[in-house]
Order: C-alpha cells, then structure tokens, then sequence
C-alpha cells in the first residue's frame, strides 16, 4: 500500500518565537526554513482533504494516530493522594507513573528485527563442512604461519523454500502380463514408499492450513487446482476428520487436565451453526444462539491448556459439564471471566474473579466526555497493573503480599473517591460515567479478589486472546454446516492452540500423534503437548 505524503513535523514553541519575530520584524535565515517547513504542511493538508477518500476521521487518524485502549502519556488524571480533594495531577508525574520499569525497557531497547536460530524449531539444519579445510591445517594465507582451529560458533545461514500445500508424486508402475494365464504383475514402489494414498503429513498439512491458519477449505482447494494438485473440500474435511479420530484420546486427556486446573479464563463469542438454525425455524427452541465458548486453563504443573466449545451452551455451562470431571478431593477453582451472566451459569463450585480490562475499557470508551473522573480511575487501575509488572518472577504468596501493600491502598481510596462522587452527586447515576462506576461497585468483591487470594489473575486477557483465531476462522468460513463438524474444528483448534500455548512445533506433534495410533489410544497422557517428546517415542520404539 502506497504511503502519502509525509507531513512535516514542528515545534509549536519555534512557530510562537517566529510570530514575535514576524512582530518585531526580525527575521533570521532559520526562520525562513521554518516558515518553509510551515508552508509544506499546509500544503499536505490542503492535498490530502481534496482526495475524495480522505474524510475528516481519516485525516485525524493519519496526523494524531489511531485512538486505541493504549491512553496517552499526557491524558489529563488526578493522583493517588488527592482522589477525595479532586485536584489535578502533574502531567510530569502521570507520565513517569505510565512508562515502563527499567527492565522492560532495556528488553525492548535490544530488539532488532530478528528472531533467534532457536525458534526455528521445525526447521530442518544441515552441518556444512570445509572441502578445502580442516582443523589443525595450516592457515591458507602463505604470509601467515598460524593453524586453523574450530571456533564452535557457526555461522547461521536460514534459506526458505516454498511447496503447495499438498504436494502430488505420480508412480508409474510397470504392469507385466502372462500371455497364457493373463496374471497381472505390478511393479512395486520405491523402497520407503509406502501404499498409502495419503501420508500423514498431508493430512497434518490440511488440519493446519484449515484449523491452524484458518484458511476455508474452498480457498484451499482453489489453491491446490491452481498448483495443477487438485484436492476437492470434501477430502479435505475427510482427512480432517480421520485426524481427529486418532487424536480424539489425546483430546480427552487434555479436557480431564483442564478439568483439575487451579485457573479457569472463560469468554464466549457468536458462531454460526447451520443445522442449528435450521432447527429453529422447524421447531420452537427454546435457546437461539449458538456460542464458541474458549477456555483457557492454567494447571498445577503451570502447563496451559486452550479448549474450545461450540453449541448453544455458554461459557458458564461449558465450564460446568468440565468441572463434572474434576477430581472431588481438589478444592474449587478459579474462574477469571468479565461480569456477563452467561459465563457464570452452571452449579459447580468455583472461586469468582472477575476482569479488571473489562472494567477499563469502559472508562476508556467514555474518557473524552469525562476526562477528569475517568483520569482519576484510569489512574488507579494503571498503578495496579504497574505493581502486577514487578511481580514477575515471585511466587504466589509474595505476590499477594505485595498487592496488598501497594495495590490494596491504591484500591480503597479509588472506592472512597467512587462513594463520594454519588454521595455528594457529583455524578449523574444514569450516565454512561455513573453506570460505568456502579459496575466498579457492583462487582468489587469479585475484581478485589486478587487481594485476598493467591494466584488470582487481574484481567481475562488470556480467553479473549484464545478466541482471536476462533474469529478470524468466523470471518473466513462464515458458518459450520452442522454441529459435528463444529466438533471437529474443537478438537483440532485445541490442539493447536495449546502446542501453541506451550511453546510445542504444532506441525512435528501432530506427525506423532499419527504415527503410532495404537501407543496414542493406549497411553494418551505420554503424548499431552508438554509430555510428548519425538525422539524420545522414536528410541522407545
């Protein structure tokens, strides 16, 4: 996409010197390029409003940056000490509050583009030795009378290559025939070749390609004919489905952890399911959604686990029928979820914990039309994720202990200032900004949990990132045809989701799963993304 003119960048201190020189009549050769510079940029405007697709937001987006839920650094709040006076703060002060600490700005300062030779884990590595070398062998260079010796540090050179999806191989066996008993004899296949008509890495390309970069199945299959290896969608979704079969142990052993992890992120988002709504039209259901529920779930060992749910159940049931797995002596666990009922149906026992982004975003959405009163929360709740940053790296009880002396006084005055502001009306309770603090009130026990408790997460960030690519997926296929193949996206997209999760080659651990389906259904705990180990399973056997 082409870029538009640059706009020229200048200090507003420098035009106001140059009016009171204008004034005064005393122009300097610097003022000319400014004057220059000024010139330009109206200029730019004036160019950029008479294109016919330049509207008035666009022009703002593309001068100030387009407004996200990130508040800039000079957003007008009050500090933590005048919540009850409603003074306001030193936007010096706010602006050191919100940068990051040290250590996250020294990691961001040594990022320069390039990714490490150990996160191409699937990568396929090739030694290159000297032809001409060896060490120990007399420098090449006949001035020079040192030896060669081996620096241990190779120089890393990564090439990529690019294939179809799936790529088609023709073997043209040689058919001999008895000219008197007519018995056919076929030539056999290449040593290593098996008969199979598709290997297990084509059925791991299609689940990857489909469920994994979430590409329809007609757009693959457009793509293949295009590459002159035609694979019709049906195939694919059969291929896809012998994939799940074999995996389904692996699956079940992966909801029976979730259902004993100690931290359970729940969120729903809508699906389409066209069986379901057929059903609807025929009959009067009495529920009409259809719902992907995510799950993401951190277990004891602090492995994570990402499930997926599709149906007219919500996140509050699906996490029930998952806890009814559960073992009995385990306490109760966490769930993180935002304040919508339907993640909070079901009758299983769970320690509620509820989303402080969720809480967030909605003084972010109202904070040009309150920019005072939403400053002053905002504030506070940027403190707090402050103090969540310096936790990292303690454990469970020394992070409690620290939200409780910094973040819990933090806390109170916020709720203090909340009280004040209805007691002494100051705020009108049907507004967007009253609702906004009624909902802070509403549900205080639950988003101040994380003072009272170990291990209590502040946001529900990790579910609403898990359902991103059930999203993009929505957007891309628009509809499952009916309620077994949502089942089948479920399983497979948890799979990958949680290799992904735990840092696991998707590509290589799927090949496992479908190498040995007998030691798969026999032991399906030895092949969980963080158990399974390739080269380990390959010795055994």
């Amino acid at each position: 996409m082409a870029k538009g003119p640059e706009i020229p960048t200048t200090d507003s201190a420098e035009i106001e010197i140059l009016i009171e020189r204008l004034k005064q009549n005393k122009l300097e050769r610097r003022d000319v390029e400014l004057i220059e510079r000024l010139l330009r940029t109206v200029l730019v405007l004036v160019n950029l409003l008479q294109r016919k697709n330049m509207s008035i937001k666009r022009l703002r987006d593309l001068i100030f940056g387009r407004r996200t839920e990130k508040r800039k650094t000079g957003s007008v709040s009050q500090p933590e000490d005048n919540l009850e006076e409603g003074a306001t703060t030193d936007p010096g002060a706010e602006r050191e509050s919100s940068e990051k600490s040290q250590h996250q700005r020294q990691a961001l300062a040594q990022r320069h583009g390039r990714r490490a030779t150990v996160q191409y884990r699937g990568a396929k590595k090739i030694e290159c030795r000297h032809e001409q070398y060896q060490a120990g062998a007399k420098c090449p260079e006949t001035a020079c009378s040192g030896r060669l010796y081996d620096t241990r540090r190779p120089n890393i050179f990564i090439q990529f290559r690019g294939q179809p999806i799936l790529e088609g191989v023709i073997f043209e066996r040689e058919v001999l025939r008895c000219s008197a008993c007519q018995d056919r004899y076929v030539a056999s296949l290449p040593e290593g070749v098996s008969e199979t008509r598709y290997e297990a890495s084509a059925d791991v390309a299609i689940v990857l390609a489909k469920y994994g970069a979430k590409l329809p199945f007609y757009r693959l299959a457009q793509m293949q004919e295009s590459c002159g290896v035609p694979v019709s969608e049906s195939v694919m979704f059969e291929r896809s489905e012998q994939v799940a079969d074999r995996a389904l142990p692996v699956y079940l052993a992966l909801k029976q952890e979730a259902a004993n992890g100690e931290v359970i992120h729940t969120d729903d988002t809508p699906v389409k399911i066209l069986s379901c709504l057929k059903e609807d039209q025929e009959e009067d259901a009495e529920r009409r959604a259809t719902n992907t529920s995510g799950m993401v779930v951190k277990t004891t060992a602090g492995h994570l686990i990402a499930l997926y749910a599709s149906g007219r159940k919500h996140a509050g049931e699906n996490l029930d029928q998952l806890l009814e797995r559960r073992a009995e002596e385990l306490g109760p666990p966490i769930q993180m979820a935002d304040a919508l009922a339907a993640n909070w149906k079901g009758n299983r026992p769970r320690i509620a914990a509820k989303c402080w982004a969720h809480a967030r975003r909605k003084f972010i959405e109202i904070e040009e039309s309150f920019p005072l009163a939403c400053g002053v929360v905002l504030e506070a709740i940027g403190k707090v994720y402050g103090y969540e940053a310096e936790t990292r790296g303690m454990r469970a009880e020394e992070r409690l202990e620290h939200h409780q002396a910094r973040s819990g006084p933090v806390i109170a005055k916020l709720y203090e200032w909340i009280e004040q502001q209805f007691e002494q009306r100051l705020v009108e309770p049907n507004s967007s900004l009253g609702q906004a603090l009624r909902y802070l009130q509403r549900h205080r026990q639950e988003l101040t949990k994380f003072l009272s408790l170990v291990k209590i997460p502040l946001d529900n960030n990790p579910a609403e990132r898990a359902l991103k690519p059930v999203v993009l997926m929505r957007k891309n296929s628009m509809f499952y045809r009916n309620e077994h193949g949502a089942s089948i996206s479920d399983l497979l997209m948890s799979l990958i989701e949680s290799c992904r999760l735990n840092k696991v080659d998707a590509w290589d651990y799927l090949l496992t799963l479908l190498s040995d389906t007998a030691k798969v259904r026999s032991n399906p705990r030895a092949f969980l993304p963080w158990n399974y180990r390739r080269a380990e399973l390959e010795d055994a056997a």
